[in-house]
């Protein structure tokens, strides 16, 4: 499929109910609305192609936007690609859930996130905590390093509750997937997520509902889900 025609057929595909939430939680135009779900056969006509996900990311249009994290191609990604990225991406769901978790799947992650981390820009910021929470998700306990997350979490506990609003959150969904999907440090998760208690967020002017870390932590030790990973970064 070429880019006129994936542009076509998502905006056939978009609806305003579906249009109006995602301009609720951020998403400015140009936006047509278009459900993940109806999304999913362009996917399977697709599959992954690298030149058209650019293409899509870059038109600015939210929904392909994240069409383009569906069939992006991450190992064919270098730091500058996620760097364009992470620069068009003007609200959470794109940093946090496309960004972020296409730059989970490749070999440059941990080096983007950290540098991101330390960016001192929100949503960049933002995205560099998500990665590590999509990270400890998938990845087994072996390829991270302990003290450098054991570091990471007392930096959270430290100074959650100065930062931008989607940092912190982010922050504190990186404090729960420590504690849920990373055995080594759970009983330090369990203490940082006791010392920062729960975290406020607002979105604009609302007060947005946030997971308290100790809560999300004992519900998966009660389910028997510590340890749990995904299979796949990306559904």
């Amino acid at each position: 499929m070429e880019l006129t025609e994936i542009m076509d057929e998502l905006k056939s595909l978009g609806t305003e109910r579906t249009k109006k939430t995602y301009i609720g939680k951020g998403a400015k135009e140009p936006v047509f609305g278009v459900s993940i779900s109806a999304m999913k056969p362009i996917f399977k006509k697709i599959k992954y192609n690298h030149t058209l996900a650019d293409q899509l990311y870059a038109s600015g249009n939210y929904d392909a936007m994240y069409l383009a994290g569906m069939i992006a191609e991450p190992k064919k990604m270098v730091e500058e690609d996620f760097d364009r990225w992470i620069e068009g991406a003007y609200f959470y769901m794109i940093s946090d859930y496309i960004v972020a978790v296409t730059l989970a799947e490749t070999d440059i992650a941990f080096t983007v996130a950290d540098r991101w981390i330390d960016s001192g820009k929100e949503l960049t910021m933002s995205a560099g905590w998500s990665c590590y929470e999509w990270l400890l998700g998938n990845r087994k306990d072996s390829e991270f390093d302990k003290d450098k997350l054991l570091t990471m979490l007392n930096r959270v506990g430290d100074t959650i509750h100065d930062q931008p609003d989607r940092t912190k959150y982010a922050m504190n969904n990186f404090i729960i997937a420590v504690g849920i999907s990373y055995l080594p440090l759970h009983e330090e998760a369990k203490k940082i997520a006791e010392k920062i208690g729960k975290v406020e967020v607002f979105t604009g002017k609302t007060l947005c509902q946030t997971n308290v870390a100790t809560e999300s932590i004992q519900n998966a030790v009660d389910k028997g889900r510590v340890g749990f990973k995904r299979k796949h970064v990306r559904c």
